[in-house]
């Protein structure tokens, strides 16, 4: 969102953030700091932050608002019970359980019929919904892309001396919040299974938050090999700790199609991921990375294995993930994709 929205073109776009519960790490970097507007939410259903959200929606008076996931969709209904015609409706992961049962499926179904758009970050993502029931004539994709300037290889020595990681080692990386879904702790486990046999074998967590950050620390303080855990938190340019890795894995079970994937692709880092979580859409299995099911700890082992087996071919794999990433997946593209959805809901209904 906060790259969105200092790309977009400013003649004709004016942003407003509206934050339910805080602002978050990346309010410091959103191009227009004084229309960030935060609602302090506590836990549970808020009567309070539905009657501010709609004081700030009348103030504002957007001609469309563009609502994240399930939960700010319901409180800008709530706020706005009029507001459907311009809501345009972001989906960023694939539906768990839990929101497929059957009350919260009836609920995301009522809602969408109410928005004016659905978009989803891939075409899997938009598939699995229509899959699940979800109307397809309403849902639109905009792939998530990349600033392949920003975002570009570089020398691996170069990186390692930047971020201190061992020059010599050869480095698996798992880049993200600390959620359920990211499954850390599998990937620990598998690290441990594999590291007895390979003294060269270093794992790297970049990126703080989510309900699991103090297990995992607590987990990998705990491993036989803590010493080649390394954890490196928060980082407001993630660039030279894609370029420092052999190998980017994303264990994930929940996601839409993730960005850690493609600013790694775009540093020439190839990916070993999950099949599911639009990696399908990016990769393409031994041609610029590896695509496997990774949804048990024996089945991540073993294609850790693998892929490791094949280290000499990373080199190869990650020219092939940038051009990948350059051809299909180009930042530019995809803030054309949000401003023709952006023009389309704030337009006069369609006839019929």
């Amino acid at each position: 969102m906060v790259n969105v929205s200092g790309a977009l073109t400013a003649a004709e776009f004016e942003v407003h953030a509206c934050c339910l519960a805080r602002a978050g790490l990346f309010a410091s970097r959103f191009p227009y700091p004084e229309r960030v507007h935060v609602l302090g939410k506590k836990d549970g259903l808020s009567p309070a932050t539905v009657l501010g959200l709609a004081r700030h929606i009348r103030k504002v008076s957007p001609d469309v608002i563009h609502t994240h996931n399930l939960g700010p969709l319901i409180y800008t209904m709530l706020a706005a019970p009029a507001a459907g015609l311009r809501v345009l409706h972001g989906e960023h992961a694939e539906l768990t359980a839990a929101e497929l049962a059957p009350r919260r499926r009836w609920l995301r179904r009522f809602l969408y019929g109410r928005v004016r758009r659905v978009h989803t970050v891939s075409k899997s993502l938009r598939r699995s919904l229509i899959e699940q029931g979800f109307p397809g004539e309403k849902i639109d994709v905009v792939v998530n892309g990349v600033d392949t300037a920003r975002f570009h290889p570089g020398p691996i020595e170069e990186a390692r001396e930047e971020t201190g990681l061992p020059a010599e080692a050869t480095l698996l990386g798992l880049v993200g919040r600390f959620g359920r879904y990211k499954r850390h702790a599998e990937l620990i486990e598998a690290f441990e299974k594999l590291a007895p046999g390979d003294p060269t074998l270093a794992l790297l967590f970049a990126g703080s938050g989510g309900p699991l950050e103090e297990a995992t620390r607590r987990r990998a303080a705990g491993s036989p090999f803590a010493s080649r855990i390394h954890f490196a938190g928060f980082q407001a340019d993630p660039r030279p700790w894609y370029q420092a890795l052999d190998l980017l894995v994303l264990p994930s079970t929940n996601e839409g199609l993730s960005n850690a994937l493609i600013e790694a692709m775009a540093c020439a880092i190839p990916a070993l991921g999950h099949t599911a979580c639009g990696n399908e859409d990016v990769i393409q299995d031994s041609k610029n990375g590896f695509l496997r099911d990774l949804s048990t700890p024996e089945r991540l082992r073993d294609a850790l294995a693998d892929a490791l087996a094949a280290r000499e071919q990373f080199p190869q794999l990650g020219r092939a993930a940038r051009a990948t990433v350059e051809r299909q997946f180009g930042f530019q593209s995809m803030v054309a994709g949000y401003e023709r959805l952006y023009r389309y809901v704030a337009g006069p209904k369609p006839a019929g």
